[in-house]
């Protein structure tokens, strides 16, 4: 029973080890890189918490060791854009909004915008998660720079050509119908395989 009891304690021993000598190595900068895109100190160590769980939950599985510091950057970047998705998402509507019954008009804008979201998800990984942030989540493009660690033109730039990439998606999938303002009025697939669009 002991030799059992020793020898799990061995193969977590290695791995705790590591943990121990990342969080070293690692602590302070990681918590200065998330202080500088969060609100606040507090909020900065519950996402760097957060990010240690995941390292040792993972860390196993990490086969090349000269990618060790950009990988734990990598998740420590998903868990801050984590973070601002699930405050904007715990965000409740006020009660005052009614939604309008939809007429022709708004009924096709809503079924175009089912398709965004999987189009979005399309994009390579920077177009991805700036609009993700931007236009999934609502957050200021000034809230974007922070999260992704960019400049405010450099993030205005992302947002922009994300932006243009879907419009050439929808623009491959549909047909639209425009009224006189401009205003789309109804639009016609071109194809049924369509990343998403209905």
């Amino acid at each position: 029973m002991n030799r059992v009891t020793s020898s799990a304690r061995d193969d977590a021993s290695p791995v705790n080890d590591r943990l121990a000598v990342l969080w070293q190595d690692y602590h302070a900068k990681l918590l200065g890189f998330i202080r500088s895109r969060v609100e606040s100190t507090d909020v900065a160590e519950d996402i760097l918490q957060d990010v240690f769980i995941k390292i040792q939950k993972s860390l196993a599985t990490l086969r090349d060791a000269a990618r060790l510091e950009s990988w734990i950057y990598q998740i420590v970047r998903n868990a801050v854009i984590d973070h601002y998705g699930a405050r904007k998402a715990f965000e409740e509507l006020p009660q005052s909004l009614a939604a309008p019954e939809p007429g022709e008009e708004e009924q096709a804008r809503r079924e175009i915008s089912a398709c965004l979201v999987p189009m979005i998800e399309t994009l390579p990984a920077p177009y991805r998660d700036a609009l993700r942030l931007s236009e999934i989540d609502g957050l200021k493009q000034k809230q974007v720079a922070e999260a992704l660690g960019l400049s405010l033109s450099g993030t205005k730039s992302r947002v922009q050509r994300g932006r243009a990439m879907v419009k050439d998606l929808l623009t491959d999938c549909c047909r639209f119908e425009r009224d006189h303002r401009g205003m789309m009025i109804g639009y016609e697939p071109r194809n049924s395989d369509c990343s998403g669009c209905p």
